[in-house]
């Protein structure tokens, strides 16, 4: 990585050595990354992206890590680029769409639509993740989804290559994309949304927020559901009816409140949750011969 940091002094690009990945992902595991560079600009990004192709490194793009578990060993390999919550700016292009860029939050989001008397989008409250994070694993919950209010996204690739994805070309399915493990980075969504009722919005925001608190162990680190919802099932319930509530490996734990999370208990590594995983997965096949598709990114 030597040569690529003098690069980085030579063209003022700010980064950190050795920084704890267990800082940047929701479950708070994960070992060192060995080069870690926080993104503010679409500018400094594609600058970032050139150099590194020039010394031929891999990179590994970084959001908010809410739903990321990496290696007790860190990302030794890689290049950690960290689209940063000051990447995050968001305006509008007419009355009813809106533009933002990939690291702002979903929460900032939905807070921005709420001031604009803006509805679709009030599923997504609440879900802890960036924009473009969402946009890349089609993230829903309550009844909705991304794909249902994304009009189009914009894109760089590896070699610094603007694009742009829309319609057909999301490809949006079931906790995918087009951008799912494309090697495309996403700079910025335009979402269209309808006019409707401040008070009525704000209000289905407040409910599905008070939902989460009252069924999600929102006190503890987790990265929100583990498991992808089998076809005819719901993993949470094939996790209880197992009777794997509160069971613990290491310092993870099947979260006693909502079975389809499994929560950082007390000072878990990624191995105590890795295990616990595959606990999960191989009790509930013997029990009810369904396996469990995690909806976790893992880097290990």
């Amino acid at each position: 990585m030597t040569n690529l940091i003098n690069k980085f002094d030579l063209n003022n690009i700010s980064y950190k050595i050795d920084e704890p990945m267990c800082n940047h992902t929701s479950f708070k595991t994960g070992g060192k990354a060995a080069l870690f560079v926080p993104i503010d600009s679409e500018e400094k990004l594609g600058r970032v992206l050139e150099l590194c192709k020039q010394e031929g490194k891999d990179i590994f793009i970084l959001g908010k890590g809410s739903n990321l578990l990496v290696s007790d060993d860190g990302i030794r390999d890689r290049v950690v680029i960290h689209i940063s919550t000051d990447f995050a700016h968001m305006k509008l292009l007419d009355e009813t769409t809106i533009e933002v860029s990939a690291g702002a939050s979903l929460a900032s989001l939905c807070k921005f639509a709420l001031a604009n008397s803006l509805t679709g989008l009030e599923f997504a409250y609440g879900i802890p993740g960036s924009c473009g994070g969402a946009v890349y694993m089609n993230a829903g919950a309550y009844g909705g989804e991304m794909k249902d209010v994304v009009l189009s996204v914009n894109h760089i690739d590896k070699y610094g290559n603007k694009g742009s994805f829309s319609g057909d070309e999301l490809k949006f399915a079931y906790r995918k994309s087009a951008y799912t493990d494309s090697g495309l980075v996403i700079t910025s969504i335009v979402l269209k949304l309808k006019k409707g009722d401040n008070s009525e919005i704000e209000a289905t925001m407040t409910e599905t927020m008070g939902k989460r608190v009252d069924k999600q162990p929102l006190e503890y680190p987790s990265a929100g559901s583990v498991f992808k919802r089998p076809e005819g099932y719901f993993a949470g319930a094939l996790i209880e009816q197992s009777g794997l509530k509160g069971k613990r490996i290491g310092g993870a734990m099947v979260s006693e409140k909502h079975a389809g999370f499994i929560i950082n208990y007390d000072k878990a590594t990624t191995t105590d949750v890795l295990e616990l995983i595959k606990y999960c997965q191989d009790t509930v096949y013997s029990n009810f011969g369904v396996r469990l598709e995690t909806e976790i990114k893992f880097v290990l």
